[in-house]
């Protein structure tokens, strides 16, 4: 459980390693070189390896990947999985971010005009859902009508927020990032100021 945060958010993101035991943290916006287990400017790099990086700030912790959008550790106030998500809009003008569903790693991007949390079967079967129970169901994309697997996820976090039994579809097409729907982004007020995205857990 996290309690209440009076700390500034920290924006951080991996940009490049120095070896196998530093990386380059993109931290507020300066980059750091930073050693597993030493902390620069609030964030601890816990761990490194060619997935990625594993950093804590705030008493949140998050796997990073290399160019991701930067994410904001510690914003908001206290309740369980934090209560305020912030996020930075990459070159393309979408909201990118690393988050994870059931405890796994994996990326998001936000996506206004979805109703679900969208997902392909392979990165379904790589987090472990088991969407072949689920109710089939048949969805409009791009490419026409196709079915879908309608599931239930678990657990949903992005940056230090964290919210359960979130709606989603798994979706028979590869897809390169999991869509973050309304589904999950209802739970929230949103507010965006340039290439600021921030997500306000709703009372």
């Amino acid at each position: 459980m996290l309690g209440p945060l009076a700390a500034a958010a920290v924006s951080v993101s991996l940009n490049g390693t120095l070896g196998p035991q530093t990386a380059l943290l993109v931290i507020n916006g300066q980059v750091k070189p930073v050693r597993v287990g030493s902390t620069v400017d609030g964030v601890k790099l816990l761990s490194l390896n060619e997935q990625g990086a594993s950093v804590e700030a705030e008493g949140q912790r998050l796997q990073l990947t290399l160019g991701a959008t930067p994410v904001a550790l510690g914003a908001g106030s206290g309740g369980s999985g934090g209560s305020r998500a912030v996020l930075f809009a990459s070159g393309g003008g979408h909201f990118v971010s690393d988050g994870s569903i059931n405890g796994r790693a994996t990326r998001f991007m936000v996506d206004t005009g979805a109703t679900y949390v969208a997902l392909g079967e392979a990165e379904a079967r790589r987090l472990g859902i088991d969407f072949s129970k689920g109710r089939r169901a048949p969805f409009n994309t791009a490419n026409g009508v196709v079915e879908g697997h309608m599931v239930t996820l678990n657990r949903v976090r992005l940056g230090q927020v964290e919210v359960y039994q979130v709606e989603a579809v798994v979706m028979p097409a590869a897809m390169p990032v999991i869509l973050l729907g309304n589904s999950f982004l209802n739970r929230f007020q949103m507010r965006r100021d340039a290439d600021t995205l921030t997500l306000d857990r709703r009372p």
